[in-house]
């Protein structure tokens, strides 16, 4: 087979993996195809976290032409037990000729393994080919099995000018239907969306899946002294509990009646009186969240710059102008002294969604 027709089959097998977009996770997405003589016999993708791998999928739809083929996967196949049997086991019993992987799994149960069983069993291996694109479809895969962190992603709706609200607080709203639905696409494809108690008090927002498809991720807020409201929409929008993040300081009449309201109380380090961000994200990593949209102010978006913990960013820019040295911007705290301190997109995208424009990208490190 051409390199060219490698590159081809393995970009079919990444689209496959997109498919299981928001319902494989802490599972990543994988796709695979399997090719013979030049011709597809059999495809697939993981589908959900719980049931059969993606390689499984696309030998079920191959049968019995699956012997002496090529299987392009998106990455490692796996080698141990977990909630499924092993790939390898399945590709070595169905006569598989060659396996073409984009990406070794970084996790140390699978990493290289699943490479050396194949190769043990005569199977000629290739690893490499797409890696970058296929460790950018997983980054939250990759960033939490190799630092136990979930990935963050800060999402603003801003004007022209750059503001988030009027300066007397007015946000509602000020992108249009399209920009908002696909708000709620990115709340479905995380595990956990992120606000401050400041947007709690200002917006009382849901925070639930309502526009899209799919579920509504762990809701958790950022709220040092528990003065979230107990009658706050958050509290009874959803029948899991939302997490309310707290310090010590925080008055425990106040933590007894929000757990009596429905909440999940984490009293987590202090950092200069506010939650530590960086055990916050330690403690939902360990909670097996690999993914979190941050909706919050500019103070909250400005911790997570600055403790380094941002990895991406969807900022949606409406075409008005709201003005206003008062009116609050997505990014707030003391921010740089210098340009060249600034952070920095790498991987930026740019598209129209309605009448508003989506600017998205990867924070350099």
């Amino acid at each position: 087979m051409t390199a060219e027709a490698d590159t081809r089959w393995m970009r079919r097998a990444l689209r496959l993996a997109l498919r299981g977009q928001g319902r494989t996770s802490p599972n990543p997405m994988v796709g695979a195809v399997i090719v013979k003589a030049g011709q597809l016999i059999g495809q697939g993708h993981h589908k959900q976290v719980g049931g059969p791998h993606a390689e499984i999928w696309a030998l079920r739809d191959a049968g019995e032409n699956a012997r002496g083929a090529t299987i392009h996967v998106t990455l490692e196949p796996c080698s141990h037990h977990g909630r499924t049997p092993p790939c390898t086991d399945a590709l070595i019993q169905a006569g598989l000729a060659r396996v073409v992987a984009a990406v070794e799994d970084p996790n140390p149960q699978v990493s290289g393994n699943g490479v050396r069983k194949l190769q043990e069993a005569g199977i000629e291996v290739e690893v490499g080919l797409l890696g970058d694109e296929a460790r950018r479809l997983n980054a939250p895969y990759f960033k939490h099995t190799t630092t136990g962190l979930p990935l963050v992603s800060l999402k603003a709706a801003m004007s022209l000018d750059g503001k988030i609200a009027t300066a007397a607080g007015e946000s509602r709203w000020i992108t249009g239907d399209k920009a908002r639905a696909m708000g709620h696409r990115l709340r479905a494809i995380h595990d956990a969306v992120l606000v401050g108690v400041g947007t709690v008090l200002a917006d009382d927002p849901r925070l639930t899946v309502r526009e899209a498809r799919g579920r509504t991720p762990l809701r958790v807020i950022v709220d040092s002294r528990a003065r979230t409201p107990t009658g706050a929409a958050i509290l009874t929008a959803d029948e899991t509990p939302p997490v309310i993040a707290v310090t010590e300081d925080a008055p425990g009449e106040r933590l007894e009646a929000l757990q009596q309201a429905g909440a999940e109380i984490w009293e987590m380090p202090s950092c200069g009186g506010q939650v530590d961000l960086r055990a916050l994200m330690k403690r939902l990593g360990e909670r097996q969240v690999q993914s979190v949209l941050v909706e919050s102010g500019g103070t909250l978006t400005a911790g997570l710059l600055d403790a380094d913990l941002a990895d991406r960013v969807y900022f949606f820019v409406a075409p008005r102008l709201i003005g206003g040295a008062e009116a609050p911007t997505p990014v707030g705290g003391a921010g740089v002294a210098k340009l060249s301190e600034a952070w920095r997109l790498e991987n930026m995208r740019v598209r129209r969604v309605g009448e508003d424009v989506l600017i998205s990208g990867d924070i350099a490190h």
